[in-house]
């Protein structure tokens, strides 16, 4: 199916995963040098990511719970959409986001097979494999329908003044903390222990700044008191406190970052804050922070660590052998050499 290429109206649905949000970023970078004007439909948790997207000209926000397919709210939004735009790329692999762009009549419908959506799909490409599916990025480029870039990696931008507001709001002066993100959505296999984290948080000499979100509140408060850091240099916990706009704010005014394998570790890349990423149960080869300012500690890869990790990845949610020797043994030292 071809459109005119007079009609740049274009349509991204949005994946649900902060991380994934990021890692879109490339794509839309594409589309909008060859001239699509780009529209994104998100969840409210992860729209902030696209209004730090320059060539993004509106976020529309999905009024959606998590889960179930809500038909009378997509129908509702379908309606609202329809006639606006020449195509749509739709960046989650389920049915559900398939379902407005069809209902909304968008020509061109692109997207990757998957759970029974061949009829919602018009441009159709071959859903890979698990274990041989591409890094991310390069996944989500291909929706472009152009070769992969080697080096595409993800670009956020905020405006200096924002940034600057929203520090003074918090009580913060850029460049002058350090942020730690010390949770992982997915599971405690992810997460480095929170006495390493206030280990290394004793040992720093400016304040920590902690983020994440309500769930993440009594990993953070278990990270505070282990470090028992009050005055000059204390601990200030905004897990659970910040939105995420506020949050994005944090990160692109700090030092240098420290964090799991998560959402806000590819923020602080895309970024380009300086950062060390820990990884434990996950792939850095498939989920990296790309950025010529991150560094990553990953004990498979280590060869002075014996014994070997032969078990990992295993990308487990909680560890299958009960040790989690490859966050465990991942030292507070370690992680100040890389900040050095």
């Amino acid at each position: 199916m071809s459109i005119s290429t007079a009609t740049t109206e274009s349509l991204l649905i949005a994946p649900q995963w902060i991380g994934d949000a990021v890692m879109t970023e490339p794509l839309l970078r594409r589309l909008h040098a060859r001239g699509e004007r780009l529209t994104v439909a998100a969840l409210p948790w992860v729209a902030p990511v696209y209004r730090a997207m320059p060539q993004v000209a509106e976020v529309i926000e999905f009024p959606f719970a998590h889960g179930g397919l809500q038909w009378a709210g997509r129908r509702a939004m379908a309606q609202r959409l329809r006639g606006r735009f020449a195509r749509a790329y739709v960046g989650p692999n389920s049915l559900k986001s398939a379902l407005i762009p069809w209902w909304a009549g968008i020509p061109l419908r692109i997207g990757y097979l998957g759970e029974s959506r061949w009829l919602l799909l018009n441009r159709r490409l071959p859903n890979p494999q698990r274990g041989a599916r591409p890094p991310m990025v390069a996944f989500y480029s291909a929706l472009s329908g152009e070769a992969q870039v080697q080096d595409d990696r993800p670009q956020l931008a905020l405006d200096a003044t924002l940034v600057q507001t929203t520090l003074a709001e918090l009580g913060l002066v850029g460049q002058a903390y350090y942020v730690f993100a010390p949770g992982a959505e997915y599971g405690p296999a992810k997460r480095w222990p929170t006495a390493h984290f206030a280990a290394l948080a004793r040992q720093l000499p400016l304040p920590v700044v902690l983020l994440g979100s309500s769930k993440e509140a009594a990993i953070c408060a278990e990270i505070v008191a282990q470090a028992g850091l009050h005055g000059q240099n204390p601990c200030v916990d905004l897990s659970g406190r910040t939105r995420l706009d506020q949050a994005l704010a944090v990160i692109a005014g700090a030092k240098a970052m420290v964090s799991n394998d998560s959402g806000l570790m590819h923020v602080a890349a895309a970024f380009g804050v300086p950062q060390v990423a820990v990884f434990g149960s996950s792939s850095p080869l498939h989920t990296p922070p790309l950025s010529a300012r991150a560094k990553v500690l990953w004990l498979k890869t280590d060869t002075r660590y014996a014994p070997a990790l032969d078990c990992a990845p295993c990308f487990a949610r909680e560890c299958p052998l009960g040790h989690t020797r490859c966050l465990v043994d991942i030292a507070p030292d370690a992680v100040l050499a890389q900040l050095s």
